[in-house]
């Protein structure tokens, strides 16, 4: 027997106890047929018995310890400079005094090998989590102590959970951006492909994932200064991004990710498609860029009355109207540029289009949905939404970028950054103060989007300028309705997500206006939005939102559900001072920071209620459902056994609340047909949702692959 220094001072260590062994327990039932969770929870004690605290560096005091990662580059002196000593040893205190505990061994694993403070060999530990928890406040705060111990509250409680470029990266010296994704767009001239490339390379070297719009480009066969059959189309263009991001792979620690997103009336349409097949050429194959497609109304019209769908070249339609493709509505164009003959067109079957859509999923899980009718019907802001990112859920306007013969701007466009962090609904709803929460979560959100330097893309930097865009997500609502015996998709599970959405963007709106107020200034062409004019809250003034059932009624017993009146005095005080944020929210498809938060991924159901994941060196680990119990297995049926359309319906009455996308994964069944998945496109459609993100069929996941996440927003 030997000993060991722990968080709570000298423990007995027992080295025949393999915390690896006791997390496998969790997939053995006991004598009794129960699920071990008791062994999980001791494989958490145990990995810090024999592993972290064997291998973190000790420091008499707090002052050696601050001393010493400032002078040999660890942390940013700027930060701690913003604060006397006494006031910094105050806030590491304040973490350190709730006691946090990791629930599950695979929080602690994650965190330590994928977020703590490590030296520069990482082989030695430098924090501990109640560390990163400060110091991730100390930056964001700059300087407000208050908020200071707003941050470490509503994060070391859980109630609040920073995206992974936050948490890992705030106050570190040797660090990569707190942005989790970048939106470009692509104009049709070489310019401003060169660029976009040179862009992506940037981004991926700072540790974002960066989706591009190709929907401007010219097709393959169309004209180049007039000489017919010269372009290439869009898939060279794949090509070069993929290596581009294959090149840029952050220092070793994963490769850069990107995105591609094309509008279904691009003439390269299916091509883009067919470059996602198994059995595609190698010169056409694209194996690591996530492919989206952007679907307007009237493809669906097309296909529900099995019509010839015309596909309109960009570089006719960019003569023809001014503008780029993307910026044309193509359902209420539709019938204009088919009779219109300067346009070149050619035609597909609309319901082969989204047979050869299923048949891709099938085969990659790939491509991505944008619902683009939906999206810009329900947008707030002046300006067209034309693509998503790499986890379809940040939806913004953006606007061109010109350039001169040697790449430099001749007009800095607006392009998009991603500045992300969620909340866990079961800790929010616990919260003491549920407005606070919410409010403490948009200043750090805020705080990321001001404190990003992104100089080396500058039409990201000024579409963060200007519109200090933010995306609040959400996490753990199946856990929470576990916890509370409701059965996710039921009629009650429907009511707790619309009236908890509903409450959320009450008190995140709050929250940007008083930002307003305090700043003097809202963000970029306010004054042309729905919120100045005041129709975004007419359907919250016109009519009650309470609800619908009685348990629902009991969960919301000690929060306060905003009323008309409420609603009203908020929008006069929008109109009049406006919204510091032009974007308010978006729920990507938490991963990472759901395991050290313990909680279940964004919005959807559980996947199992034991999930297995492959976790590098130390292979198979095992995750329990937050909450789950023995008593309580019953309310945590898995997403394939729920099915698609209990999991589309509770994103619809989610969707209605939330200014951007909802990141949705569809699961099936192995006995799923591309007619079912087809019946899915149109359901999601017709119940408003915004985006689609993967399909997932159950006989991946019993054999332990999945499909690979998306690596800025989940990991």
């Amino acid at each position: 027997m030997g000993t060991t220094l722990t968080d709570t001072g000298l423990e007995t260590l027992d080295p025949r106890v393999d915390y690896h062994s006791l997390n496998a327990q969790l997939n053995l039932y006991d004598a009794d047929g129960k699920i071990q969770f008791d062994a999980d929870r001791e494989a958490a004690r145990q990995y810090f018995l024999q592993h972290v605290n064997q291998n973190t560096v000790f420091f008499h005091s707090l002052r050696e310890k601050l001393d010493y990662l400032v002078e040999e580059g660890y942390y940013e002196q700027e930060v701690l400079d913003q604060y006397d000593f006494e006031f910094i040893k105050s806030a590491f205190k304040r973490a350190y005094a709730a006691k946090y505990r990791f629930s599950t061994f695979l929080g602690a694993y994650k965190y330590y090998t994928s977020y703590t403070l490590k030296t520069f060999d990482g082989k030695r530990y430098l924090e501990r989590f109640e560390d990163r928890v400060a110091m991730v406040a100390l930056a964001l705060a700059r300087g407000d102590r208050d908020q200071v111990y707003d941050i470490i509250d509503e994060t070391i409680s859980g109630r609040f959970q920073p995206a992974t470029p936050t948490f890992l990266n705030a106050g570190k010296k040797q660090r990569g951006e707190l942005v989790s994704c970048f939106l470009l767009r692509i104009e049709d001239n070489m310019e401003s492909i060169s660029r976009a490339i040179n862009s992506s390379l940037q981004l991926s070297k700072r540790g974002g994932g960066v989706a591009l719009n190709l929907t401007n480009l010219r097709e393959q066969g169309a004209p180049i200064k007039k000489i017919e059959n010269q372009s290439s189309g869009v898939i060279p263009v794949m090509k070069l991004l993929e290596d581009s991001f294959s090149y840029a792979n952050q220092l070793g620690a994963r490769q850069g990710a990107g995105a591609v997103y094309l509008n279904a009336h691009h003439p390269d349409i299916m091509r883009f498609l067919d470059t996602k097949r198994e059995n595609a050429d190698e010169k056409i194959r694209i194996k690591t860029l996530s492919l989206g497609v952007v679907i307007p109304d009237i493809t669906f019209h097309l296909a529900k009355s099995n019509e010839t769908m015309y596909l309109f070249s960009p570089y006719d339609v960019e003569r023809v109207y001014g503008v780029p493709f993307s910026d044309i509505s193509v359902t209420e164009k539709y019938e204009e540029m088919v009779a219109d003959k300067r346009i070149k067109k050619t035609k597909i079957n609309a319901r082969q289009f989204f047979q050869t859509i299923a048949e891709i999923q099938f085969e990659s899980g790939y491509p991505y949905i944008v619902y683009e009718d939906t999206v810009n019907k329900a947008n707030p802001i002046a300006g067209r939404i034309s693509m998503s990112n790499l986890c379809s859920e940040i939806l913004q306007v953006s606007e061109p970028s010109t350039y001169n013969a040697d790449l430099s701007y001749d007009h800095i466009g607006k392009d998009i950054s991603c500045n992300l962090g969620s909340l866990n609904i079961a800790k929010t709803m616990d919260s003491p103060d549920f407005g606070k929460t919410v409010g403490t979560a948009i200043r750090a959100l805020t705080a990321v989007s001001e404190t990003s330097d992104i100089r080396s893309v500058p039409s990201i930097e000024n579409g963060n300028r200007l519109s200090h865009a933010i995306g609040l997500g959400q996490m753990n609502l199946h856990g929470y309705l576990g916890r509370e015996r409701i059965h996710y998709g039921s009629e009650e599970a429907l009511d707790f997500t619309n009236m908890y959405f509903y409450t959320v963007l009450f008190h995140a709106l709050t929250e940007s206006n008083k930002l307003a107020i305090e700043k003097g200034s809202a963000f970029h062409n306010f004054e042309n939005s729905d919120y100045a004019s005041g129709t975004f809250f007419e359907k919250y003034i016109e009519k009650e939102w309470v609800p619908q059932t009685e348990r629902v009624t009991q969960l919301f017993k000690n929060i306060h559900i905003p009323t008309q009146e409420d609603w009203r005095e908020l929008a006069a005080s929008v109109m009049e001072h406006g919204i510091y944020n032009q974007n308010l929210q978006a729920v990507p498809p938490t991963g990472s920071i759901s395991y050290i938060n313990h909680s279940t991924s964004s919005i959807h159901p559980i996947v199992s209620k034991i999930e297995i994941r492959k976790e590098g060196k130390i292979g198979r680990v095992y995750y329990p459902a937050p909450y789950m119990t023995n008593d309580n297995l019953d309310y945590y049926k898995d997403a394939y056994e729920i099915g698609p359309e209990a999991i589309i319906d509770t994103y619809a009455v989610a969707t209605q609340h939330v200014d951007q996308g909802l990141s949705l994964t569809l699961f099936y069944p192995d006995t799923v047909t591309t007619r079912d998945v087809n019946r899915n496109y149109i359901y999601a459609w017709r119940k408003g949702i915004k985006t689609l993100y993967y399909m997932r069929i159950r006989q991946q996941a019993l054999e332990g692959t999945e499909i690979e996440g998306c690596v800025s927003c989940m990991l």
